[in-house]
């Protein structure tokens, strides 16, 4: 996909959860912020892009991989303001509650498991993560 200067972009972001998913994916793990317009092309895939102060510690040049084409009138996108985006282009989730428990006997040991409500903005994800894990990391909400 090739960008022209002067079109707008979204810049893609990565949920961090801090704790394992058993190697899956959550279905709204892929997010996009923006819109942003593109200053300069640098070479044939990286693009300089127009960012807000707030990302000053982010680096303005991305892959053409980490962009996507804003279709439409940039003006209708509401600005991102509840998300804390660290250098890596991550933001963390929050845990909002516990929901429900459950024990899974396997043949040696017992698995607690929990099912956490998970909050960032206006979307709401619930996933089922090990209880020590949780504990060891959210412990305000046992």
């Amino acid at each position: 996909m090739e960008f022209e200067v002067g079109d707008w972009v979204f810049l893609r972001i990565s949920p961090i959860k801090g704790v394992m998913h058993f190697g899956k994916k959550g279905k709204l793990s892929s997010r996009y912020i923006g819109s942003y317009k593109i200053l300069r092309q640098i070479g044939q895939v990286a693009y300089e892009l127009e960012l807000p102060s707030e990302f000053e510690f982010v680096h303005l040049v991305f892959h053409e991989s980490m962009l996507r084409r804003c279709i439409g009138d940039p003006s209708w996108v509401i600005p991102i303001k509840y998300v804390q985006v660290m250098e890596d282009l991550s933001y963390e989730e929050v845990p909002v509650t516990l929901i429900d428990r459950q024990v899974r006997k396997l043949r040696i040991k017992d698995v607690a498991s929990v099912k956490v409500l998970w909050r960032n903005k206006n979307t709401e994800e619930i996933t089922w993560e090990a209880e020590e894990e949780m504990k060891s990391k959210y412990i305000c909400l046992f």
